[in-house]
């Protein structure tokens, strides 16, 4: 090569001279760092051919391990310096995934000039000459060499065999590996980014069914361990202790940097452990309207570097402003909704509220403010904004289109059966999902299947939570102890959650239930008195006091509470609650022969609200009151309305049809007709009809006062016995104290008189304190004088 003259490379207007370094336009020289010089002038003599970015990284950094993302960044400076677009590239073309081509025609001009084209990848070297007439350099041929060059060559193809061997790829991740997402380095100074962009790398990652990032949860519950605020700047030195805590795998970090009007976006991943790189992405571009178009090309990237497979990607890849929101501002606002989305429910709905306006198409916005309302008790405006929702599933990530077809199907329409379905092709679907767990548990509850709540309990935490680093105790998981009757586990992880610091009110809620189950009236009074100091939970307490009041036959006690309830309730404008605070006092007034007060506390529920479970218990209520008639138009009512709802059709129907049949004042008992009425309701007897308050066991009573209505004792006795059987679900309704009366009655009917004792003195036991004028009491008193 030593008789090479001076050489010039020449493109479009640009002419590159190798020996002095200088990139030229119009004889002007354009600044380029040393590193951006040698990578323009590899793909310059290289036009043409795919330079794979492992070679680019080799020649530029032969003796150094950098990150993937300084590559990129170069490439970045390079596009800027010859004016260049990352779209629809006139000089350096992405080749995704694989590395990036020279896409100009190359003259080299200069006397018997030569130009050395190294071509790694293929571990050889070629010469080629060039004259003075302007040829592509890519039109190469091999020339016969000295031995002294084929050593040397040799020794090239050497060192990066040997560079190769010590650059192996890092080891990707497996399905069983976690990620800890960190917050975006935000270097624009742009305030529209922050927590944005996090949002929506997460928003795209959760697409994935190989990637199991850290829930904002457990990196909530981790960061409080740390001693640090839930909401703290998750940096990278946060995020990797948040990583090593929860025995993670990684941590992927990102950053944006604008340069002129042109943005970088960079994705790097690093072992928690060990602080070494992963892998590394980057993609850019033009302007702030396409920032969330740049998001997804470097998710997408790194979903495959990490190790999902590149059918997978393809399949679960939705646009990000498909699966967001091409508005970075709702984009934000709907961050900053979810960092609270735990805490109190009408901030973060304010905020998604805010990300509607600002886009109005923003499906998961609609999705999450419909959610918040149902929980909030204003079912209406709920299923308004899961409709919406709904409207516009075609436009997510198959992942949100799970979420918002599962909530529809439960919280719209009420088709559980539906909706069992969605949850159970979500957790095929994306196996590491905790989320689709907790709507398998809710099913569960409605159905009243505890061993299968329990375990999709216990499945959706184990996803949250590694195996191997226990995290707080879950309050779903002690509910569902208490259900299965499984009381022992239940207070000790209760208590536990005290011990660790988790003072959350449920938990006093649940310590409740256990101390009644228990009959340890001192243990609750000490949860009563707790919760009663606590503001948010006053309401609370108050109808757990309601229920326990009715239980034991304290009615004017029980009146007081429910009165303290409703007050509270609409002193915060919750009609709704209110409401079903007086129907469900109605009920517990029926139940016992208090048919006027009954329809007093009913008249003034209907008025307040016609919600689905307000008109759903008025109607059993009234049913069980004695007045069929306005029973019946509210039960037609609800047939009309949701015509689909597993609970109206299944549960609360069949019930109030039944009752009619025995207490229509005026007319004789038709039990035959109630047992067949009941015969919808024998695959949700055993469940809830709400997750809050709702009634359990409701359809087996009635169908135990059918049968001794029949005089068939022994399938009354069955009836009843179940609800004894069950006194975790049944918990402090009215019905449980009751149970033992009817079990007694149907004793009698099969003339085992001691059996029929007992339980006559076990309920005149519960009720030894109850007021002494209610109807039942009466007749039991009575009933039991008989058997002496």
């Amino acid at each position: 090569m030593g008789n090479a003259v001076k050489q010039l490379l020449e493109f479009g207007p640009f002419r590159l001279d190798p020996e002095q370094r200088l990139l030229l336009r119009a004889e002007t020289p354009i600044p380029l760092t040393p590193k951006a010089f040698d990578l323009l002038l590899i793909l310059v003599q290289r036009s043409g051919e795919v330079v794979v970015k492992d070679d680019l990284m080799k020649l530029l950094w032969p003796d150094t391990f950098v990150e993937e993302s300084n590559l990129g960044q170069h490439v970045f400076q390079l596009r800027k310096a010859l004016g260049d677009r990352s779209q629809g590239s006139s000089y350096i073309v992405t080749v995704p995934g694989r590395g990036y081509r020279f896409a100009q025609q190359v003259r080299a001009l200069g006397e018997q000039a030569t130009v050395v084209v190294q071509s790694h990848s293929r571990t050889r070297l070629v010469i080629e000459e060039k004259t003075l007439a302007p040829i592509n350099v890519t039109a190469s041929r091999s020339l016969n060499l000295p031995k002294r060059l084929l050593w040397g060559a040799l020794a090239i193809v050497l060192v990066i065999a040997t560079a190769y061997v010590y650059r192996r790829p890092a080891p990707k991740l497996t399905a069983r590996d976690t990620i800890v997402l960190a917050e975006f380095a935000n270097n624009t100074g742009d305030g529209v980014f922050d927590g944005a962009l996090r949002q929506g790398l997460s928003a795209q990652l959760e697409q994935s069914p190989f990637l199991n990032l850290l829930s904002d949860r457990r990196v909530a519950q981790t960061l409080s361990l740390m001693a640090q605020p839930k909401e703290a700047h998750l940096t990278h030195d946060v995020a990797r202790e948040v990583c090593q805590r929860t025995a993670s795998t990684a941590v992927l970090d990102g950053s944006i940097t604008q340069i002129g009007a042109r943005y970088l976006l960079t994705l790097k991943a690093t072992a928690c452990a060990t602080d070494q790189p992963l892998a590394s992405a980057e993609a850019e571009a033009n302007d702030k309207d396409h920032v969330l178009d740049a998001m997804g090309k470097v998710a997408s990237e790194m979903r495959t570097k990490l190790g999902e497979s590149l059918a997978s990607v393809q399949k679960y890849d939705v646009r990000p402003e498909n699966v967001t929101t091409p508005s970075l501002d709702a984009l934000q606002s709907y961050s900053l909704a979810m960092q609270i989305r735990h805490g109190d429910l009408l901030a973060p709905a304010r905020l998604f509220q805010r990300a509607i306006e600002q886009d109005p198409n923003f499906a998961m916005a609609y999705a999450q403010l419909g959610v918040i309302y149902v929980d909030l008790g204003e079912t209406a405006r709920g299923a308004e904004g899961i409709r919406k929702a709904y409207s516009l599933r075609d436009r997510v990530s198959e992942r949100e289109r799970f979420y918002i077809a599962s909530h529809y199907d439960e919280m719209v329409t009420g088709d559980l059966d539906a909706a069992l379905a969605d949850y159970d092709l979500w957790a095929q679907i994306y196996p590491r999902d905790s989320a689709p767990f907790g709507g398998l548990a809710t099913n569960y509850y409605y159905r009243g299947d505890f061993e299968k709540l329990l375990e999709s309990v216990r499945k959706g935490e184990a996803l949250a939570t590694p195996s191997n680093k226990p995290g707080q105790p879950e309050i779903n998981e002690i509910w569902s102890l208490i259900l299965l009757n499984r009381l022992d586990e239940a207070k000790a992880m209760a208590l536990g959650a005290q011990t660790n610091h988790v003072d959350d009110p449920m938990f006093h809620l649940t310590l409740y239930i256990i101390d009644f189950l228990r009959i340890d009236g001192p243990g609750m009074e000490h949860e009563v008195e707790v919760l009663t100091n606590n503001p948010t939970w006053g309401h609370a307490v108050l109808q757990y006091e309601v229920s326990t009041a009715a239980y034991y036959g304290r009615f004017v006690r029980a009146r007081e509470f429910a009165r303290q309830a409703v007050d509270i309730a609409q002193k915060g404008d919750k009609q709704q609650n209110a409401a079903v605070d007086e129907a469900q006092i109605g009920l517990a007034e029926a139940l016992v022969g208090n048919r006027a007060s009954a329809r007093q506390w009913i008249t003034s529920a209907l008025a307040l609200s016609r919600f689905r479970d307000v008109e759903g218990i008025a109607g059993l209520a009234l049913s069980l009151s004695g007045d069929s008639a306005a029973a019946i138009k509210l039960a037609n009512d609800l047939n009309h309305r949701f015509p689909q709802d597993s609970i109206i059709q299944s549960n609360y129907l069949p019930t109030i049809r039944a009752a009619t049949h025995l207490s229509n004042e005026g007319h004789n008992p038709e039990p035959a007709k109630a047992i067949q009425a009941l015969a919808p309701a024998v695959p949700y007897e055993l469940g809830f009809t709400a997750l809050e308050q709702g009634l359990s066991l409701y359809p087996v009573y009635v169908r135990g006062q059918a049968y001794l209505a029949a005089k068939e004792a022994s399938s009354a006795a069955t009836e009843f016995q179940k609800i004894l059987n069950h006194p975790g679900a049944v918990q402090n309704e009215p019905i449980g104290a009751l149970a033992h009366l009817g079990l007694g009655r149907a004793c009698v009917h099969s003339q085992d008189t001691t059996k029929a004792k007992t339980e006559y003195e076990t309920f005149l036991e519960i009720w030894k304190d109850a007021d002494p004028d209610i109807p039942i009491l009466k007749q039991a008193k009575a009933e039991y004088a008989k058997l002496q």
